[in-house]
């Protein structure tokens, strides 16, 4: 009888303790616990961060890359057709700070899902928005190419000025009506930093 009550009661205690076993585990009651974690709210590699966002930060994302396409496209232009050292100067400044711009917004719209503009694209569908955006046309585009020295110089600034202004203005849509941080906080960097550019090429043109 005693062998008996032994074997009953081993497999009897085995199992409690292996209740008690899954209890201590992280708090877990035995059933699943529900997960914590929304879609689009986790980091993502490559400067790339899903969270929290709107249909305002997904345009201003493929608004501003063919804009700041076209702004390195601009300065490129400077390299070999400028005669002032300022604007050649400015022009490598433009360079440096929007390319890295440009790497963050489209790393933006791959972890949003959105599609990422194609090069030689001027924004969504391919289209200006209302006039408003400061994108230079293809005939502009062709003027400054051909363009050289002084002549250069002047039809640079008058268009990067344009093209500033509305760079500026997107960007401030964004600040008032974007969801995303980082890109609030990056269209607050186009607004201070665009700006000083914009009162720094008002003075060369007066030159």
């Amino acid at each position: 009888m005693k062998r008996a009550f032994a074997l009953l009661t081993v497999p009897a205690l085995a199992i409690a303790l292996a209740a008690c076993g899954d209890g201590d585990d992280g708090g877990s009651t035995g059933h699943p616990m529900p997960s914590h974690s929304m879609p689009g709210h986790s980091a993502s590699p490559g400067g790339g961060q899903a969270g929290p966002h709107n249909g305002q930060d997904v345009m201003f994302a493929q608004m501003m890359i063919p804009h700041h396409r076209q702004a390195i496209e601009m300065a490129g232009l400077a390299a070999t057709r400028a005669s002032s050292t300022q604007v050649k100067a400015l022009a490598a400044d433009i360079k440096k700070a929007q390319a890295p711009e440009i790497q963050q917004l489209g790393a933006w719209l791959k972890s949003w899902d959105a599609p990422v503009p194609s090069p030689g694209t001027t924004g969504m569908g391919g289209m200006h928005h209302g006039g408003t955006d400061g994108m230079m046309s293809e005939k502009d585009m062709k003027e400054l190419g051909a363009a050289k020295g002084e002549a250069f110089d002047k039809a640079f600034l008058k268009m990067m000025i344009e093209h500033h202004e509305g760079a500026v203005a997107m960007a401030g849509t964004e600040r008032s009506s974007g969801q995303f941080p980082p890109a609030q906080q990056l269209a607050g960097n186009i607004v201070s930093s665009q700006t000083a550019e914009i009162a720094k090429m008002r003075t060369l043109l007066k030159r």
